[in-house]
């Protein structure tokens, strides 16, 4: 990111915390939009946010990491998740793991060089009956049960990359 990029996302920032820095207990929303204007949430941002509060930097810290929905590290645009709750793992969901990570090339809580993939763990995605299950973003798979159906799935999204990189080209 270059540095007039930078001062545009810290300018959205600064008025985010405008805006809401005098509502009851601003920091949960602050911090959320900070994530949507940033993509995660980097350890600059955790300390801009605490000066701007005027909050130590460990409360925001603790926050950050206390609550699932945030994110310290970045995601990428495609971000697989594969449940590992009891049903899923006991009917395949390591070998959801082990196909995700052999085919992009990424470990557990990592992300493509390119920012298009990552892979996280999650417990129960709610769909036990269907198990083994991943979620890419908002997209549920279900029935799992090969190598190859993973492998369907993840080449739908490389097929969306590669049309849009032709399409930017």
């Amino acid at each position: 990111m270059n540095e007039k990029e930078n001062k545009k996302l810290y300018k959205q920032l600064d008025e985010l915390i405008q805006k809401n820095k005098d509502l009851p207990g601003p920091l949960i929303q602050i911090l959320h939009g900070a994530q949507g204007i940033f993509g995660y949430l980097p350890i600059d941002v955790l300390n801009y946010v605490a000066e701007k509060l005027e909050k130590p930097s460990s409360e925001v810290y603790g926050v950050a990491t206390f609550y699932h929905l945030f994110h310290l590290k970045p995601k990428g645009k495609y971000q697989f998740k594969v449940c590992l709750g009891t049903a899923c793992y006991i009917r395949g969901g390591q070998m959801l793991v082990d196909v995700i990570k052999e085919d992009l090339g990424i470990d557990m809580g990592e992300v493509t060089e390119d920012m298009m993939f990552s892979l996280e763990a999650v417990r129960c995605i709610g769909a036990c009956g269907l198990a083994p299950v991943m979620m890419v973003n908002d997209k549920v798979y279900d029935k799992l049960i090969s190598p190859a159906k993973v492998r369907a799935a993840i080449n739908e999204y490389k097929n969306i990359v590669a049309e849009d990189s032709k399409q930017s080209a």
